[in-house]
């Protein structure tokens, strides 16, 4: 199950097709089964938790809140949150559609819940060809140079 919620007025998003890619990148981890949070927020509120969660005072484009617990009767992975102000910005800078920078975004997030990370060359070579794959399963077009 997705959870979704966009608070971003007039933002142009199709949570619809954003819920199904959503149920299609957790089939494509294994995780058919589990069920994520996603939410769709301004610059303003992520810049807030990011600030509360990361000591990072600015906005940002994409947070992930992993919730995974063996005591939950549910298996919720946790939160995705992204900023549909950065990601336009993003979009525009990359030539791309915003919906397809909302999945990129959400394909970066749902991995962070999974543990996956980009600190270091290696972590970041597993996760960036992770994030190609699934790109791939969802017939996206990559944004960043090989």
């Amino acid at each position: 199950m997705i959870h979704y919620r966009n608070d971003v007025r007039a933002s142009g998003v199709n949570g619809r097709a954003l819920t199904t890619v959503a149920r299609t990148l957790l089939r494509e981890l294994g995780e058919k089964r589990a069920s994520l949070s996603l939410a769709l927020v301004d610059d303003e509120t992520i810049r807030a938790l990011n600030r509360t969660h990361r000591g990072k005072d600015k906005a940002t484009d994409v947070l992930s809140f992993p919730l995974r617990s063996e005591d939950s009767p549910e298996d919720l992975l946790g939160d995705v949150v992204i900023s549909v102000e950065t990601a336009k910005r993003q979009a525009a800078a990359y030539d791309a559609p915003l919906q397809r920078e909302l999945e990129r975004l959400l394909i970066h997030g749902v991995l962070h819940l999974l543990g996956h990370d980009h600190h270091e060359a290696g972590q970041r070579r597993r996760m960036e060809a992770e994030e190609r794959r699934l790109a791939e399963s969802i017939g996206m077009p990559w944004p960043y140079p090989k």
